[in-house]
Parts: structure tokens; C-alpha cells; sequence
């Protein structure tokens, strides 16, 4: 998968598009964050099991003290709809645990190392493009943020010096 985002969409100059098992913490000695990290994880813990993405949220909250880690997810009627929808007719049929958050809050509760957990829309994005889309896709807004929770998380992780401004932004 990495070697194809290399080909659309390559890592900027101070990026790495990272092929590893997030499973498998020794990818962590492959980063240098002695100036900060910023982590974006986009489609990806939908495929993990809850507890696999807690026990490697607290593991990165240790290891990256001050980074930022930005990821999207949806409740667990969008994991459903994921899995009778795309996937299906993708022809995916070996996954069956799907991580999904009903909302960002819940994860304060996981690592005392968690500085700050926020969520904007993932429809909406960082920047508020409701009043400039058409009612299509006012509609598709609404359904995604009131039925499925679509959201782009966003992590702090305590201690270090965070990034702050356009640095982090997600």
C-alpha cells in the first residue's frame, strides 16, 4: 500500500510514508522526534481492533512526548455501513473488527498522556465549507455528522514541546 501512496502521493521533505505492522511498536525506532512528529493515520484504525488501537495510542503517547497524532473515524453504524458497502463490493471479506468511536471523549480515558483529544467534522473539514456546497452535499454533511460521526480526531500527547500553528495543523 505505501509503495503506491509513494507513487500518487509522495512523502513531502520532512515526511516518511512509513510499510510497517502498527502492531509491531518497533517502528517507532525509526523516527526522529527530537523536534516534534506529527502522525496522520487516515483510513487506517478502522482495521484494528479497539484494544489494538488503545494499546498503541498509549505506546506512541509514551515514545512522542509533545506529538500530534490526527486520524479520522466514525461510529459503529458507520463501520456497518463501511463493511455491507465499500468493502463488500471491494471484495474484502477477512476483516471483521472494525475500531469505531461514538465520540472523541471517550478517549481521554485511555492514557493520562493524552494532553488534549479534539474532533472537527470530516465532512466539514478544519475550514467550514457548508454554506458553499450544494444541498447534495449539505445533506451527505448531516448524514455523516449526525449518523455516522464521521470525524478527524486529533491527539496531543502530553509532556515535550508540542507543535503549535501550521506546524500541527491537521
Amino acid at each position: 500500500m505505501i509503495r503506491v501512496r509513494d507513487k500518487l502521493l509522495p512523502a513531502g521533505e520532512r515526511e516518511e510514508n512509513l510499510a510497517c505492522d502498527l502492531n509491531d511498536f518497533g517502528w517507532m525506532d525509526r523516527i526522529d522526534a527530537s523536534q516534534g512528529a506529527v502522525f496522520f493515520a487516515a483510513g487506517v484504525f478502522y482495521y484494528f481492533k479497539t484494544e489494538d488501537v488503545k494499546r498503541l495510542f498509549a505506546a506512541m503517547s509514551e515514545r512522542f512526548p509533545g506529538a500530534v497524532l490526527a486520524f479520522d473515524s466514525c461510529n459503529e453504524r458507520g463501520a456497518k455501513l463501511m463493511r455491507k458497502t465499500w468493502l463488500k463490493e471491494a471484495g474484502i471479506t477477512d476483516v471483521s473488527a472494525f475500531f469505531s468511536l461514538e465520540d472523541e471523549k471517550e478517549l481521554a480515558g485511555w492514557s493520562g498522556r493524552f494532553a488534549s483529544v479534539t474532533a472537527k467534522s470530516y465532512m466539514r473539514g478544519y475550514r467550514d465549507i457548508y454554506k458553499d456546497v450544494s444541498l447534495f452535499h449539505k445533506l451527505m454533511i448531516r448524514f455523516c455528522d449526525r449518523l455516522v460521526k464521521m470525524k478527524i480526531v486529533r491527539i496531543v500527547f502530553a509532556g515535550g514541546t508540542p507543535c503549535s500553528g501550521a506546524q500541527c495543523a491537521p
